[in-house]
C-alpha cells in the first residue's frame, strides 16, 4: 500500500487480465478496445507470426466505423484494391456477363473497402502492440476454470491465471472445443468445399475476378496485383470429406479428380496446385452456437460464428462482434458483460449468416438449371447497387461505451 493509500484508506485496484487466443483479426481488435477500457491484455498466437499476404478481405457497414474508431480507416483506405471488374464465363469458357463486382456483392462504393488481409492484420497490431502482451508460437493447452480466474497451462510449459479468456481462434477453434465440445456439434456444413493458393499471373489480369462454373463446380482467378493471382477451386461435395482435412495430398487429390475434366484455365490453376506452397483447403460451413460464453471464457469471430466466405461478412463480424465484446466488459463485471454481448450481438450475427442462401446461388449453382438460371439474371445486371436493401451489412448501430473510472 502506498503512502497516499494509507492516507486516504483506499488501494490500488489491480489491472483485470486477459489472455485472448489468437492473433487474426477479432484477437487483436478485441484486445485493443479491452485495453482502453483497462484490461492488462496477453494475446497467444500459435503461429510464429503474423500471418502476411493472403486473400483479400471485405470490410463494409458497420464495421467500417470500428476501425475508423481504432484510428486505422486512413491506411486501410491506401490500402483498398479497387477490384474494377467480375467475369463469369460458360463452361466453354465463353462470357456471360462482364459486371462491377458490387451488382452482385452488394457493396457501396466509395464506401466498403477490400483489402489484402495482410493489410488489415498489419494494421491492427500496429495500433495495439505497445500496449499489449503478444506471444508467439504457442498456444493453450490445457485450461481450468474456478472462481478466481482461468489457469491456463501452454504448450510451450508455462503456468498463468487469467481473470478472462477469450476464444478468437477461427472456425476450427481449439477454446471453443476444450469448452463446448467437438466441433460437429455446431459446424453447420454448406455442401462445398475449396481450395485457395497462388500462382502466376499468366493472363494479364489487374483488379479483377474472373470465374468459370459447370454445375457444381467453381473455378477463380482473382488479380489484386500483376504478377501473382489468388487462385480459387470450389466444388459441391455432399458430405465433408474429413479423411482428406489432415492431409494436404489427398486435398490435392480430391480437387484434382472433381476438375480432371474442366476446361478454360482449369488444367493449370491444377498443375499449379500441384507445387503450391500456400493451399489453404477446408469446407465451406458455419458455426453456430446457442451461446458464446461458458464461465470466465467466450467465443468471438469465427470461433462463435463463422459465416462462411459466401456471405461476405466474416472479417466485418469480428470487427464488429470484438468492439461489442470489449464495450460490453467495460464495466467490469464478466457475468453480465457476457449476457449483455450476447444480447446486443446476436441478432446482427443471425442476420449477416442469413446472406449464405443468397451468396451460394450466385456463385455456385449445382444443377444445370440452376446455372442457367443464374447466368439469365446475370445478363441482366448493369446498375450498380446504390446501397439501398442492404440492411445485414449495417444492420447494427455501433454503440459509444463509456470509459470506467479510474
Amino acid at each position: 500500500m502506498t503512502y497516499s493509500d494509507q492516507l486516504t484508506g483506499t488501494r490500488t485496484r489491480p489491472r483485470p487480465t486477459a489472455l485472448i487466443s489468437g492473433a487474426s483479426i477479432a484477437g487483436p481488435v478485441l484486445a485493443f478496445w479491452l485495453n482502453r477500457y483497462g484490461y492488462a491484455v496477453t494475446v497467444v498466437e500459435k503461429a510464429g507470426a503474423l500471418r502476411s499476404g493472403g486473400y483479400p478481405i471485405d470490410v463494409r457497414g458497420t464495421a467500417l466505423e470500428v476501425v475508423r474508431r481504432m484510428g486505422i480507416l486512413p491506411r486501410l483506405r491506401e490500402a483498398h484494391i479497387d477490384l474494377r471488374r467480375l467475369t463469369f464465363l460458360e463452361g466453354d469458357g465463353s462470357e456471360v456477363a462482364s459486371l462491377h463486382p458490387h451488382s452482385v456483392t452488394g457493396g457501396v462504393a466509395g464506401r466498403d473497402l477490400e483489402v489484402r488481409r495482410g493489410d488489415l492484420t498489419d494494421a491492427l497490431y500496429a495500433v495495439v502492440r505497445d500496449d499489449v502482451e503478444f506471444v508467439f508460437n504457442d498456444s493453450i493447452d490445457t485450461l481450468d476454470q474456478s472462481g478466481h480466474g482461468v489457469d491456463v497451462t501452454f504448450r510451450g510449459g508455462g503456468r498463468r491465471t487469467f481473470d478472462l479468456l477469450f476464444g478468437a481462434d477461427g472456425m476450427h477453434s481449439r477454446t471453443r472445443e476444450m469448452l463446448f465440445g467437438p466441433e460437429e456439434h455446431f459446424h453447420h456444413y454448406l455442401g462445398y468445399c475449396f481450395a485457395v493458393f497462388t500462382m502466376r499471373n499468366t493472363l494479364g489480369l489487374s483488379h479483377e475476378t474472373v470465374m468459370w462454373n459447370s454445375p457444381g463446380r467453381a473455378a477463380a482467378l482473382y488479380a489484386v496485383g500483376d504478377d501473382e493471382v489468388h487462385a480459387f477451386l470450389n466444388f459441391a461435395q455432399p458430405q465433408p470429406p474429413f479423411d482428406a482435412f489432415p492431409d494436404p495430398q489427398a486435398q490435392r487429390d480430391l480437387v484434382a479428380a472433381v476438375f480432371a475434366d474442366a476446361g478454360w484455365e482449369v488444367p493449370g490453376m491444377l498443375s499449379a496446385l500441384r507445387d503450391a506452397d500456400d493451399v489453404f483447403f477446408d469446407a465451406v460451413g458455419q458455426i453456430r452456437m446457442p451461446r458464446w460464453s461458458n464461465g470466465r471464457v467466450a467465443l468471438v469471430g469465427d470461433s462463435a460464428w463463422a459465416p462462411s466466405f459466401l456471405t461476405g461478412q466474416g472479417t466485418s463480424l469480428a470487427l464488429v462482434g470484438a468492439y461489442m465484446l470489449a464495450g460490453s466488459l467495460a464495466g467490469g463485471d464478466h457475468a453480465a458483460g457476457f449476457a449483455a454481448y450476447e444480447h446486443s450481438t446476436r441478432d446482427f450475427v443471425t442476420m449477416n449468416q442469413d446472406l449464405v442462401g443468397k451468396g451460394g446461388a450466385t456463385l455456385f449453382p449445382t444443377t444445370p438449371q440452376a446455372l442457367a438460371e443464374r447466368n439469365a439474371r446475370l445478363r441482366k445486371l448493369g446498375a450498380i447497387p446504390s446501397g439501398e436493401g442492404r440492411p445485414a451489412h449495417s444492420a447494427l448501430d455501433l454503440p459509444e461505451f463509456t470509459l470506467p473510472m479510474k
